[in-house]
């Protein structure tokens, strides 16, 4: 989801890896241990939390999460939480990155230590608030100072315990006096409106002696201030939860005796400082925050030509494509961007042919190929990866989720073996997962996506071409990518290939690894077999599986998925699961008098349909197939007074829906949406706020079939796994090139080095792949030129954006550190 930002789109997404804690503080008991997990959110709002990590000071989670932020932020926080199971679960500490800091950590593992939580340092939101000062005549003609402030709104403030019911207080406080005003409450809402203005007398003619106002000379209001505290009204015990604070002095009035603006709320100056952060222990993150600044696409479109044309370029090593993948430092930061783009356009075929054509062509033994880490190999991985993602859910998933639930001990290694384990018995229960995995494997030939299937086949043209001689080639070039890259990978880190939601435990981890060492030896085709184990009680075990009917269910299954003549791809109809977890749904209204109130239920979407179940367990209560969803769009926020809701509109009626936060709504919308594409009957306009009372609230309309009054967000590809933003991606390519220019020029060096001397090969340029030095060059010219021409526009439109940007706007309330950040740097620049 993206900020339009004057014709230029903005995106924002995270991927973090949450590594590990050490030396948390000890429980204050018996046991000292702890029941430890972690969550991920955007300032104060979760979007995502680990597993329960038991009886541990120093916890390893181990687990990956990547999202899109669809909003701004201020802090990426990070909590430890300690399970209770009698009361709430306790907050042991925080880590809290700024924005503006999210660089200096960029996709590097560092440890960070535990900051101590209190609830004054715990703010988010903002307030927009107009301060006059004016002159008023008594009276008796004198002179005296009224301060008018005018609370007008806020936006963004924390839901705390479920519930958001704000109110401000406005005080007026100097040397010698404190005088606080109220708002009214605001129930319901985390972006109140409240457009209230109180006054205060800030300068009285000292002939003003009643005695309880102070006297105030006219010099002493440069030491005045105002306060504005948000509270939230809470009906417990422990009274109102602070949200936040401003001081504003009335100096900012200055000659126009007029203030408006908005403000980041604060944190109280009184917080909490007595526990030091190393009492509390650390956390190893490794973060990499992205931030795509997206022109409209016929900025891109030189660039992108260049890089589509690149399966037509002779030699391939001369194209832009395979350039990229040179000067980067990692051919997997190459890898992505492209895959995604040659997806996009159709031309991920053509392309990995060429590349692959040409990495067999400089292979020598046929026992290396595609064994390294050329950018032919991580292209496919991820091509695997997007594609193959459904593929995974029909052929895996079924059994991993049972592996896990099972529990069942599998270890095989007599060093390893628990006191009360049996080694034969372990040696079955692998034996039947090992089995039961690889039968699945090689009976789903039908199901491969077809585009992996195409490029299967490229690999095993180009390899049996190469290697006349060696029989056995065609089926190790495939293999070596369906087995080594793409099922073993999968079995053992489930939760990466989306398969399950967090890293499996201990012994259900070391059993998948042992799973996924046999499939990948049986997929190998290794000649022999137990000489590819260093462990003796791996290649004991594999004697199971010596027989011929699994090499050639290998071949029969590599045979199916990289024939030429395999373009009828059967329709999988089993119902894939896309997605499920808890929601709050609002009574549809199904029945006459049935009540229309909020109730959390279990939520599930195939490829078939979209239902809700009481618990996970149950019977659904309510199906609805895909064909019937209409439009699925984000439902205003004063229609029921809560965030994060999304509709799903059928013909009849919606289904209003609460996610649980702004990441996991927006989740929900893009699958929904994506799903339901091709269906026929899509509305083109929609309402966005609810039927209630008799009335849409957005356009006062009485009839409950009146057509929509807004037009539905734009249409997305149907095609699931390749939704791909051909300007965003395009947009990344730039950026490496713009980062690796260095490496470019280096590179048009070699390439006059080659085509002058024609001799051997200096040092410095030896790490370049340069077949044909003067169409390398050429392509590396444009290269450039493209790249110079869009980082002159990425430069205008920030030069633009600092003259019209004014500090204290609500894009950029004040206490924005990242635009002062920002400001400083253009100011520099300029200079």
């Amino acid at each position: 989801m993206a900020v339009e930002e004057e014709g230029l789109r903005v995106f924002q997404s995270v991927k973090i890896k949450i590594g590990e804690a050490k030396n948390l503080p000890p429980y204050p008991g018996p046991n000292k241990m702890r029941d430890c997990y972690c969550t991920v959110n955007l300032d104060q709002e979760e979007v995502f939390r680990t597993k329960i990590i038991e009886k541990s000071l120093c916890p390893f989670y181990g687990e990956d999460f990547y999202c899109e932020i669809p909003r701004s932020f201020r802090h990426l926080s990070f909590y430890i939480f300690d399970r209770d199971v009698f009361r709430r679960d306790s907050i042991i500490g925080k880590v809290a990155v700024k924005k503006e800091d999210l660089q200096k950590y960029h996709g590097r593992d560092t440890w960070f230590q535990f900051q101590h939580v209190d609830a004054d340092s715990e703010v988010q939101g903002k307030v927009h608030l107009e301060l006059r000062l004016s002159e008023v005549i008594t009276d008796s003609g004198v002179v005296c100072h009224k301060l008018a402030a005018r609370v007008i709104e806020c936006q963004g403030l924390p839901i705390v315990n479920g519930q958001c019911d704000p109110y401000a207080t406005v005080t007026l406080f100097g040397p010698s006096r404190s005088e606080a005003k109220k708002t009214k409450v605001k129930r319901k809402t985390n972006n109140p409106q409240f457009d209230e203005v109180f006054y205060f007398e800030v300068t009285r003619p000292l002939s003003y002696t009643r005695r309880s106002h102070f006297d105030i000379e006219e010099e002493d209001v440069d030491k005045m201030a105002v306060r504005i505290d948000l509270w939230n009204a809470s009906n417990l015990k422990f009274g109102d939860e602070f949200l936040g604070e401003i001081k504003i002095p009335l100096t900012v009035l200055g000659q126009s005796s007029v203030h408006e603006a908005w403000y980041f709320l604060q944190p109280r100056d009184n917080g909490s400082k007595s526990i030091k952060p190393d009492d509390l222990g650390s956390l190893r993150l490794n973060i990499v925050y992205t931030e795509d600044h997206v022109f409209p696409a016929e900025y891109y479109c030189p660039l992108r030509d260049l890089l589509l044309k690149s399966a037509d370029v002779e030699p391939v090593s001369a194209s832009a494509a395979h350039v990229l993948g040179e000067v980067c430092r990692e051919k997997q930061e190459a890898a992505i961007p492209l895959v995604r783009l040659f997806l996009h356009y159709g031309k991920i075929v053509p392309f990995l042919s060429a590349i692959a054509n040409a990495e067999v062509n400089r292979t020598l033994d046929p026992n290396t190929i595609f064994r390294g880490n050329s950018l032919t190999s991580k292209c496919i991985d991820e091509t695997m990866k997007l594609a193959g993602m459904h593929y995974l859910q029909v052929t895996l998933k079924p059994i991993i989720d049972e592996i896990c639930g099972d529990h069942k001990p599998c270890e095989i290694d007599p060093v390893k073996l628990k006191d009360a384990e049996n080694l034969d018995n372990n040696r079955e229960n692998l034996r039947h997962y090992v089995d039961r995995i690889f039968t699945v494997i090689t009976n789903s030939g039908v199901s491969c996506p077809t585009v992996m299937c195409d490029i299967f086949f490229s690999l095993r043209e180009s390899a049996a071409k190469r290697f006349q001689v060696d029989h056995d080639v065609r089926y190790t070039a495939v293999s070596s990518f369906i087995f080594l890259r793409f099922f073993a990978p999968a079995i053992l880190s489930p939760n990466l290939f989306h398969l399950r939601p967090h890293h499996p435990d201990p012994q259900t981890s070391r059993t998948l690894t042992l799973i996924s060492k046999t499939i990948q030896t049986l997929g190998s085709l290794a000649k022999s077999k137990s000489a590819s184990f260093k462990e003796s009680y791996m290649a004991s075990f594999y004697d199971f599986f010596n027989e011929h009917k699994y090499a050639d269910a290998v071949k029969n299954f590599l045979d199916l998925i990289s024939s030429s003549g395999r373009r009828d791809h059967k329709r999988i109809e089993t119902p894939i699961m896309l997605k499920e977890g808890f929601m709050i749904k609002r009574a549809q209204g199904r029945k006459r008098f049935g009540r229309k109130n909020f109730k959390k239920r279990w939520f599930c979407l195939t490829n078939h349909e979209f239902m809700y179940h009481k618990n996970k367990v149950d019977h659904p209560l309510c199906n609805i197939p895909i064909e019937n969803i209409l439009a699925v769009e984000k439902l205003e926020e004063e229609s029921f007074k809560m965030k994060n809701m999304f509709q799903v509109i059928q013909p009849e009626r919606a289904l209003y829906i609460q996610a649980n936060n702004c990441v996991e709504a927006k989740d929900w919308i893009d699958i929904l949406t994506k799903v339901s594409q091709c269906n026929k009957k899509r509305l083109s306009m929609y309402h966005p706020s609810a039927y209630l009372n008799g009335h849409w609230l957005c356009c006062k309309a009485s009839s409950d079939s009146a057509a929509g009054c807004s037009p539905c967000t734009g249409g997305l590809p149907a095609n699931i796994q390749l939704d791909v933003d051909g300007d965003r991606e395009t947009e990344r390519i730039y950026s490496l090139f713009s980062t690796y220019m260095s490496k470019l020029d280096k590179m048009q060096e070699a390439c006059g080095s080659k085509s002058v001397y024609d001799g051997p090969e200096q040092e410095e340029y030896s790490g370049f792949v340069i077949d044909d030095p003067q169409e390398t060059y050429k392509t590396l010219k444009l290269l450039a030129a493209n790249v110079h021409t869009l980082e002159q526009e990425h430069a205008q439109y920030k030069k633009d954006k600092f003259m019209k940007t004014k500090y204290g706007s609500q894009e950029h309330p004040i206490g924005d550190k990242s635009f002062q950040c920002y400001t400083r740097q253009q100011s520099e620049s300029s200079t």
